[in-house]
């Protein structure tokens, strides 16, 4: 699943330790759904969509 988390993390000038210490995960975890690697859990989804004010379906997008 592709998405923009990488370049929403970016404007806010937040580490990939910053977004995952919001979250409640791991760095690496961050970094995994950030390369593809991963698609996090729902609940871990609506978490992201919930700390940008945004839609899901505006970070995430299917392949």
């Amino acid at each position: 699943m592709k998405n923009r988390l990488k370049v929403l993390r970016a404007e806010r000038d937040w580490s990939q330790a910053d977004l995952a210490g919001h979250l409640g995960v791991s760095r690496q975890s961050i970094n995994a759904i950030e390369t593809g690697k991963y698609d996090p859990s729902l609940p871990l989804a609506f978490k992201i969509a919930d700390l940008f004010a945004m839609a899901i379906e505006q970070i995430f997008v299917p392949d």
